[in-house]
């Protein structure tokens, strides 16, 4: 299996019992006593992800994992369950366009994110960026194209065009990759896969495409998917779309130094 990078836990290991123990949360403290001094919340908030100390939690009965593959940081999942802990703290619609959306207020300026999360965590952060949420706006986008070439040529009840986008992308059916995925972490094979687990799989992918691809055409899948990115957030007003579109070019710029 995988050998996890541990950020510190607020969460540890029980050798007897190999289960979680829970122990008490700054970064919940944090957040709770930051919101009641009256700061804006996605400060607090990202000031409580770089104090968050556990790659894995286990919240209402459901495991999470905030550090997939022990590198790419699944920021919204924590910034969810952060949020939760402080449900009456938050506006709700600012917290639900932020959770779903992935939207901040106007009010906050995301390129100070890189200095409220640290070194460490923005790297993970750009790491999901890229090698989740790029790489599942590639397929998407890559799907798209084959399933418009079948209908250009006639071809209009072809329901599932993923293998063939596999293949467009990384040469290799869906099929083979998961198998290569399951066998290099020693998961069990089986039918049904689970959010944690199809997000690692894609940052699976995303190494396995840039481990075997030329710069070229790393260089162009990439460009095609933060594209798809644009497109799918074609429906923001013109100030969220220039926020938005800020973000994108900062996460660039840092990921590409």
């Amino acid at each position: 299996m995988v050998a996890k990078k541990t950020v510190p836990g607020t969460l540890r290991i029980d050798p007897a019992k190999r289960d979680y123990v829970k122990e008490p949360t700054i970064a919940i403290k944090h957040l709770s006593d930051s919101l009641r001094k009256g700061r804006d919340w996605p400060t607090c908030l990202f000031e409580s992800m770089a104090l968050w100390t556990s790659a894995e939690d286990v919240y209402r009965g459901r495991r999470q994992t905030y550090f997939i593959a022990g590198e790419a940081f699944d920021w919204l999942l924590l910034a969810e369950r952060l949020c939760n802990s402080a449900r009456n703290l938050i506006p709700q619609q600012e917290r639900d366009s932020l959770l779903f959306n992935g939207q901040f207020p106007s009010y906050f300026n995301p390129s100070t994110i890189k200095n409220l999360l640290g070194i460490e965590k923005y790297r993970g952060f750009l790491n999901f960026f890229y090698g989740i949420t790029v790489e599942e706006a590639l397929l998407l986008a890559t799907e798209l194209e084959v399933q418009k070439k079948h209908e250009g040529n006639g071809l209009l009840y072809i329901e599932d065009h993923t293998d063939e986008a596999f293949h467009k992308v990384y040469r290799k059916s869906m099929h083979e990759l998961l198998s290569c995925f399951r066998k290099s972490n020693n998961y069990s094979s089986r039918n049904t896969m689970n959010v944690s687990e199809a997000k690692e799989f894609t940052y699976w992918l995303f190494k396995y495409r840039v481990a075997n691809a030329d710069k070229a055409k790393i260089a162009s899948d990439t460009r095609k998917g933060l594209n798809q990115i644009k497109k799918m957030g074609a429906h923001l007003n013109p100030e969220d779309q220039a926020r938005d579109l800020l973000l994108k070019q900062q996460i660039y710029r840092d990921y590409s130094s």
